[in-house]
């Protein structure tokens, strides 16, 4: 029997998009849909429709038990991988083959009902998974303590917080008992503790040998969770590997460019009520450089545009990544002095680090603007620079990269062999 529990063959898929020149009557759209019912696959080419592939001639075989990442930058196709593996859509081209039950969390929540009660929600889950009754009735505890809502399970979920919605929805999918998981970006809902057990509760599916398909831009998640990790380009696979060489490979891309963080950056998020405009590393001698020394000091800038005349409460913040994408280090404002009382066109903001504790590598940030605790502003790879040398001990010796993402500065002391107590010496004869 063949332990190939996914297999994709050259898959594909498109979209149209159709720009409007003005505003369409019902008419018009009924005309439109009408046309469409005489065109293969009803796609209406014309002179204002743009075809995107998402995914394009994508192949992949997954080994029943295996965990496997998928990562890349929005809009390279890993939504809807998961979407056409869980039947949501359908290929243009291409098949996709799978051997077992198949449980989802994609959008999580998909497929509650708002005026079900969460104990009704459960089993009408578990019964579009395929599962059986008595398999839900084992489970059904597990879940209820795993979301925390024991005293809500017979209110309809119309009337849950977001939060409780949330932490039933991942329960539910997470505790079912199907053999492949699709997981898209699950452990970015709820607060911290909540993510952290959903974080625990993954490495718990991965080690009980089902298989696991999961989405996220935390690249310290996909080193944690997964062995295997492919990257998605522009709807093509382009690495397929060990998570430590896909991640680089999907690093080192982001760093080539970094240059356009600020023109057309499909990362680029926020409500543009104040947005950064440029960014800059000085070196020790307050040179603008990309090139730092580990011990001595260096300073981050960041300018900024307001778009508005009115005076605003502003906090800005930065994250310092290494070359796998794990966070080193956050420099945040509000945590050393008051909000930027922005009242003009702009201004900048300057982060001055007087003992860089960084190994060699490469390193790049990313940086948060927000106005009244809402996101104005997010780029998550604004600069790119290297740590070319480091005499952090004054030893003249470089401290091994893969033992480190930072650097201490610390003491060793040095006495006579430790005295022999009686105590000591009765736990030695035992």
């Amino acid at each position: 029997m063949s332990d190939i529990a996914i297999r994709i063959e050259n898959l594909s898929k498109m979209y149209q998009i159709v720009a409007r020149t003005r505003e369409e009557t019902l008419r018009d759209q009924l005309a439109t849909w009408t046309k469409s019912l005489f065109v293969r696959n009803g796609l209406r080419r014309s002179a204002s429709a743009r075809i995107i592939w998402a995914l394009q001639d994508v192949s992949l075989e997954v080994k029943q038990g295996e965990v496997i990442g998928i990562i890349g930058r929005n809009g390279a196709g890993k939504s809807t991988l998961l979407k056409i593996l869980s039947r949501i859509t359908g290929p243009d081209k291409g098949r996709a083959e799978i051997r077992g039950r198949v449980g989802s969390l994609l959008e999580v929540g998909t497929g509650f009902h708002f005026e079900l009660s969460g104990r009704e929600n459960i089993y009408l889950n578990g019964a579009v998974l395929g599962m059986k009754k008595k398999e839900i009735d084992r489970k059904f505890d597990e879940i209820v303590a795993f979301a925390d809502i024991e005293k809500f399970i017979d209110t309809p979920v119309k009337h849950y917080s977001s939060g409780m919605y949330v932490r039933l929805a991942f329960a539910v999918a997470a505790h079912l008992e199907t053999e492949i998981l699709l997981a898209d970006e699950v452990l970015s809902v709820g607060d911290v503790e909540f993510q952290k057990k959903c974080l625990g509760k993954m490495g718990d599916i991965a080690k009980q040998g089902r298989t696991v398909l999961f989405v996220s831009h935390n690249m310290g998640t996909v080193l944690t969770l997964c062995p295997r990790a492919i990257l998605l380009r522009f709807g093509q696979l382009i690495h397929d590997g060990p998570s430590e060489s896909t991640i680089k490979d999907y690093l080192s891309n982001l760093s080539a460019t970094s240059a356009d963080a600020f023109g057309d950056n499909p990362e680029r998020a926020g409500n543009g009520a104040v947005q950064l405009v440029s960014a800059r590393v000085f070196n020790e001698v307050g040179q603008a450089s990309s090139h730092l020394i580990a011990g001595r000091s260096a300073a981050f800038e960041f300018r900024y545009k307001n778009f508005s005349s009115e005076r605003r409460g502003i906090n800005f913040m930065f994250t310092i990544f290494n070359n796998l994408g794990i966070a080193v280090s956050t420099f945040d404002l509000s945590h050393s002095r008051k909000l930027v009382d922005a009242n003009g066109q702009g201004g900048v903001i300057t982060c001055h680090i007087p003992d860089l504790p960084l190994p060699i590598g490469e390193y790049r940030a990313g940086a948060l603007l927000t106005v009244n605790s809402e996101v104005a502003d997010w780029i998550p790879n604004i600069l790119v620079f290297q740590v070319d040398n480091s005499n952090f001990f004054s030893s003249g010796r470089n401290p091994p990269v893969q033992l480190s993402t930072c650097l201490i500065r610390h003491e060793w002391q040095q006495g006579d062999e430790l005295e022999v107590t009686p105590e000591l010496q009765a736990t030695r004869t035992q």
